[in-house]
C-alpha cells in the first residue's frame, strides 16, 4: 500500500488500521461512501490504491468537511490561511497557550474557518477534539508542542489535492440522508458515534446515533443491495466494549488489532485493543468470508487481531 496522506493528527482517525479495513473490501467499486468521514482516512487510502473513482465525505461537523473540501479543491489557499494561524502564536503577546485559547474562543463564537478548526486540530491534546453539551469546542492545547508545521502539511495537501481532485463531493448532513442516497455499486464505510473501545460517550461529534435507528438504516441498505462496513464496538484485553450490531443484519464480523492499550500501559499492564468491523453479507460473499468470525490462533494472525 502507497503512503496514505494525513492532514493532521486526530484522534479515532481509521488511518493506521486503514490496510487491515481495506483487505475486507471489493478491489474496485464505484464510489466509497462515508458518512461519519472524520478526516476522512478511509477515503485517502481508498484513492491511494486506486479503488474507486469517485467518492463523498460527509460529516455532521461541518468544519471537518470544510478542511478535506479545501484539502481537495483549494489546497494552497489553505495551506496559506493556516500557516498565518500557526505563525501568529510566535508572537502573540501573552505566549502560544494564550493564543491557541483565543482562537478557540473565536471558533466557538462563530468563525468556524477550516483554518480555525485545523490549528484547534493540531494543537490540542493528542489531537482529541471534545465537544461540551453545549456543542462548543472544549479541549485543551499541549503545552509541549505547536502543531503541524506548515512544510510538513504542505505535501500531504498537495498529494490529497491529486488524489481526489475533481472525484469528490462533500457535505455536512445527517447519515440518513446520506445512507438514502447511496446507491447499489457503491461502498459505505461507516465509523459512528458513541461505540468503540473507549467504554463513554464520544465527545468528538455533536450528536448522537441512537442504536436501533442505525441498525434499521443498515437493514434498508442490505434491502436495496448497498455494501457496507462498519466499525462498531471492540475489545482490550479480556474486556469487550459496545453493543453487537443485530444477527438479522447477516454480516460478518472481524477483529482488527489497533495495537497497545494507552491506558492499560498507564496502568502497568499491556493489553491489546481490537476493534470490531461488520462487512455486509453481499461483500461477504464476493470474498468467500464465513458468515461470523471468532478468530482461532490462524485466523487471528489472517486479519491482523492476534495479541
Amino acid at each position: 500500500m502507497s503512503t496514505v496522506p494525513n492532514i493532521v493528527q486526530y484522534q479515532g482517525s481509521k488511518r493506521l488500521l486503514a490496510p487491515q479495513i481495506l483487505r475486507h473490501m471489493p478491489q474496485r467499486f464505484a464510489r466509497l461512501v462515508e458518512p461519519f468521514a472524520g478526516m476522512a482516512s478511509m477515503t485517502f487510502a481508498a484513492a491511494s490504491e486506486k479503488r474507486c473513482d469517485a467518492f463523498w465525505v460527509n460529516d455532521l461537523n461541518a468544519p471537518l468537511v470544510d478542511i478535506v473540501r479545501m484539502a481537495t479543491e483549494q489546497p494552497q489557499q489553505l495551506l496559506a490561511t493556516y500557516r498565518c494561524v500557526w505563525q501568529a502564536q510566535f508572537c502573540w503577546p501573552d505566549g502560544h497557550i494564550a493564543h491557541f485559547y483565543h482562537v478557540r474562543e473565536r471558533f466557538n463564537n462563530g468563525e468556524k474557518t477550516p483554518e480555525h478548526m485545523l490549528y484547534l486540530i493540531a494543537r490540542c491534546v493528542k489531537g482529541a477534539v471534545r465537544y461540551g453539551r453545549d456543542g462548543q469546542f472544549n479541549q485543551s492545547p499541549d503545552k509541549r508542542r505547536h502543531g503541524t508545521r506548515p512544510e510538513k502539511l504542505e505535501h500531504n495537501l498537495r498529494t490529497i489535492a491529486t488524489l481526489l481532485g475533481g472525484r469528490a463531493q462533500f457535505s455536512a448532513l445527517d447519515y440518513r440522508e446520506v445512507l438514502a442516497a447511496c446507491r447499489p455499486g457503491d461502498v459505505v464505510y461507516m465509523d459512528p458515534p458513541y461505540q468503540g473501545v473507549c467504554g463513554t460517550r464520544d465527545q468528538r461529534y455533536l450528536a448522537g446515533v441512537d442504536f436501533d435507528e442505525f441498525a434499521a438504516a443498515l437493514e434498508t441498505l442490505n434491502r436495496r443491495g448497498v455494501d457496507f462496513l462498519v466499525s462498531y464496538d471492540g475489545a482490550c484485553g479480556e474486556k469487550s466494549y459496545g453493543r453487537e450490531l443485530p444477527e438479522v443484519l447477516d454480516c460478518s464480523k472481524v477483529l482488527l488489532r489497533a495495537g497497545l492499550s494507552t491506558q492499560a500501559l498507564l496502568l502497568g499492564k499491556k493489553e491489546i485493543t481490537r476493534e470490531a468491523l461488520y462487512i455486509s453479507h453481499n461483500i461477504r460473499r464476493n470474498l468467500a468470508m464465513p458468515q461470523t468470525l471468532h478468530p482461532s490462533p490462524v485466523q487471528a494472525e489472517l486479519f491482523g487481531a492476534a495479541a
